[in-house]
């Protein structure tokens, strides 16, 4: 027999891996949940509780096929050789995944296993980041090929192969961390495709621009980066689907056309920047780990101060904005691409944070934690990549211009609830209404220019410093013309490197 290895993959549907194992043999569809995995400081009870979703659906799908879905707990080697001991087992099959420094070990560990027993392990990729990449130059061109490919259907039938599935574990007997998570995404495939479907002919017209703000953001946005990264539906399909509606716009009458050219064309673009981001990790897994440039070694190392960490993680950091999406991300599970990049930049240059500790906490905290795009965002706005332009936001003009009534500060600050409105993105001035809110644990300003007068000294007519970026740009750089990248910056109105999540 066969075993098909679900991983972050859990469809039936345009699954590669599954079709091309059913032509040739019985087919075992196998899920390992990996205790040890659960206990790396990047994973949490929101993460489990989206997967147990997944998992439920999935196994639906497979039964319905005439083979159930087997689970098994343990490690991936034991696993694998205990039903090795009970069954003949032929290949392995399973997508490629770029996943954490964890995943990457333990594959390291199944390859050997596989080579020791005359196993072949067949990893067919799945979503355009290419293992082994030599050369950039090409990439963009290759995932839209990729892309464009027909559908895999599902299998009609699999065998029946007798073999025991554990139960999943309750999440506190994994001895994971504690999560205060209340309402996080729904997680399966049938979900997904709701969203998909409702983002691409209801929800999404005002996506350009409403995806910014976190006041409509929450609907506005495709909601689906959750669902990529737990693989319910494929990169594919959802490029097909934002195809298919393409052109069913371009035949619609002008008048009805509406806001929906523009979203449909930014959300597009946004599908490839997903994988040009995966890319990166794939290429060069320390950057999970490691300063992407060289030079921004020890610069804060030093440096941490755990009060402003912990007034970060809990929202009381005295800047109405960034409290506010750090709670709401706390109790939802997912926030705007402008406000992640808001909130990162805040602890990286006005806390002078090192980005490692910030990036696991949000890592925990992102439903959609897709660590090829998280590690990749977090360096760039930590100003640690030394290829992209150094941009620190100021949290009070954000909360101006994208909560102007300060809506959405009031419903996840209810301290701030009944402040006049004149104070509402600057409390300080206003202390008799602050209700307990804390006032700033810095000058804002004051803290702006110092991080920024760190970075620039860094750069500023460094030989060293530009032969080492001109490095990284041909490693990891977008291979999109500058006037192409500026055209589009403009008609989305935001910094190419800040257009995720989905």
């Amino acid at each position: 027999m066969h075993i098909v290895w679900f991983k972050r993959d859990l469809r039936i549907e345009d699954h590669q891996a599954l079709i091309q194992a059913v032509q040739s043999a019985p087919v075992m569809p196998l899920y390992i949940l990996e205790p040890e995995l659960w206990q790396q400081p990047d994973m949490s009870r929101r993460h489990y509780m989206f997967l147990q979703d997944c998992l439920y659906e999935l196994d639906q799908s497979l039964t319905m096929l005439g083979q159930k879905l087997i689970i098994k707990v343990g490690n991936a080697v034991d696993v694998l050789d205990a039903i090795r001991a009970r069954h003949a087992i032929q290949a392995l099959w399973s997508h490629q995944e770029t996943w954490n420094g964890w995943s990457y070990e333990r594959d390291k560990a199944v390859k050997c296993w596989c080579k020791s027993h005359t196993i072949t392990w067949h990893e067919p990729f799945q979503n355009g980041v290419i293992r082994r990449l030599s050369d950039r130059n090409d990439w963009s061109a290759r995932w839209y090929r990729e892309m464009k490919k027909p559908m895999l259907r599902a299998p009609s039938y699999l065998k029946t192969i007798d073999e025991y599935s554990d139960n999943l574990p309750d999440y506190a007997e994994l001895g994971a961390g504690q999560d205060s998570v209340n309402g996080i995404q729904k997680g399966g495939r049938t979900e997904g495709l709701r969203q998909l479907k409702s983002f691409l002919y209801k929800r999404g017209e005002g996506y350009s621009k409403e995806m910014s703000s976190p006041v409509t953001a929450f609907d506005s946005c495709s909601r689906l980066s959750a669902h990529l990264a737990f693989g319910t539906l494929s990169m594919r399909e959802i490029f097909q689907a934002c195809e298919k509606r393409n052109q069913e716009i371009r035949k619609m009458a002008r008048e009805d056309k509406g806001k929906w050219p523009s979203a449909t064309r930014s959300f597009s673009s946004r599908l490839r920047w997903h994988c040009h981001f995966m890319q990166k990790l794939e290429d060069e897994p320390r950057i999970e780990f490691k300063n992407m440039h060289p030079a921004y070694n020890g610069l804060r190392e030093q440096d941490f101060n755990n009060d402003y960490f912990e007034a970060w993680k809990s929202g009381m950091a005295g800047y109405p904005m960034v409290d506010a999406c750090m709670r709401a991300l706390t109790a939802t599970g997912w926030l705007n691409f402008r406000m992640r990049a808001m909130v990162m930049s805040f602890a990286s240059y006005h806390l002078w944070l090192h980005w490692r500790k910030p990036a696991l906490h949000l890592a925990n905290l992102f439903t959609d934690y897709e660590p090829g795009i998280h590690y990749s965002q977090v360096q760039m706005q930590s100003g640690t990549t030394g290829i992209n332009a150094i941009r620190i936001y100021n949290p009070i003009k954000q909360g101006i211009d994208h909560d102007p009534e300060g809506s959405f500060i009031r419903h996840w600050i209810p301290e701030l609830r009944n402040i006049d409105q004149a104070y509402i993105h600057t409390p300080w001035q206003a202390g008799s209404q602050m209700n307990g809110y804390p006032m700033p644990i810095v000058d804002e300003k004051t803290t702006r220019k110092a991080a920024a007068d760190k970075l620039y000294s860094l750069r500023k007519n460094n030989a060293a410093h530009r032969e080492a970026a001109q490095t990284i740009v041909k490693k990891h750089g977008s291979r999109k013309s500058v006037s192409t990248r500026k055209r589009r910056q403009k008609q989305a109105k935001t910094p190419i490197q800040c257009e995720l999540p989905l």
